[in-house]
């Protein structure tokens, strides 16, 4: 009777049904731990597969000295001499941050659909612990990945000529923004990633959007030489508007001009619309992307 019992514990109820994954623990406490937890084994991941970050450094890297190379001296910044590449090369520093904060999101997406097709996220599943803690600790570890990149990535912006103008208190706000967008990115694409069968669409998925969106902003160019309808678009872009936050903390922008050619609140206001943008991308995605996780591994 004993063993028949112990046997019914393990693989059904008294009635035979099978019994579904241990209940998952709440609370934020156990979010919080189990969410690190899954951040460390993403970050050894990376540790022992180190290409993957060099390659992710490749990109901003060439971004950077193409940019600055072949258009420093084509693109003129409002305010400063015509051609005048060091005035460039401010202006573009704090787009090529953001950039490169943003498409790390194909990398998000792509290892959450990896893990999802290599049954990973089952395993997972099969524990007692946060349902939210799978997806969490991935972006945080995607975050500390992003976060060394950009200290390289400035290292090399110093090395080409790019300064900053403010206190240590108002850079560190700076990349701080960046880091905060990043963040909230990395939501939409393990959103993506659980929405598609393979790594590789996750990839394509992570970045065929991200191109528009980079591109009709302030990041590269002067808005005011955008037409019309498309300078609206760029200054109400929450890409735009941390490229802009950015460049007020680094002091990369030139006094006496305008900092909206539309009017544009975001532009106005670029720090406080930054946070508010990335706050409202996080609450939105997040709550997403873990319902997705809970259906896709019902």
């Amino acid at each position: 009777m004993t063993t028949a019992s112990t046997a019914g514990t393990a693989t059904g109820d008294a009635g035979g049904r099978p019994l579904g994954p241990p209940p998952a623990r709440g609370g934020i406490s156990r979010l919080v731990r189990d969410s690190l937890v899954v951040a460390k084994r993403n970050l050894i991941r990376m540790v022992r597969i180190p290409e993957v970050v060099i390659f992710g450094l490749i990109q901003p890297i060439m971004f950077v000295v193409l940019f600055t190379y072949v258009f420093g001296g084509s693109i003129n910044i409002p305010g400063a001499p015509v051609g005048d590449a060091q005035a460039y090369r401010e202006f573009l520093m704090a787009g090529i941050f953001a950039q490169t904060v943003t498409f790390a999101t194909a990398g998000a997406g792509a290892g959450i659909a990896d893990d999802m097709h290599k049954g990973l996220i089952d395993r997972f599943r099969s524990l007692p612990m946060s349902r939210g803690a799978v997806l969490t600790g991935r972006t945080l570890a995607d975050l500390v990945q992003t976060a060394l990149t950009l200290v390289v990535l400035a290292v090399v912006a110093v090395l080409i000529g790019w300064r900053t103008h403010e206190n240590l208190a108002e850079v560190l706000a700076g990349f701080a923004l960046l880091l905060l967008l990043g963040y909230a990115f990395s939501w939409i694409g393990a959103l993506i990633g659980l929405s598609v069968r393979t790594p590789e669409a996750a990839t394509s998925g992570g970045l065929i959007w991200l191109f528009p969106l980079t591109f009709i902003s302030n990041a590269f160019v002067p808005v005011d030489g955008m037409p019309a309808f498309l300078q609206h678009v760029a200054e109400w872009n929450p890409f735009s508007a941390t490229v802009a936050a950015a460049r007020e903390l680094f002091g990369n922008t030139i006094d006496g001009v305008p900092k909206s050619v539309t009017g544009a609140w975001p532009m106005e206001h670029p720090v406080l619309a930054s946070v508010i943008w990335s706050i409202l991308i996080i609450a939105v995605f997040r709550t997403l992307a873990v319902r997705k996780y809970r259906s896709a591994t019902a």
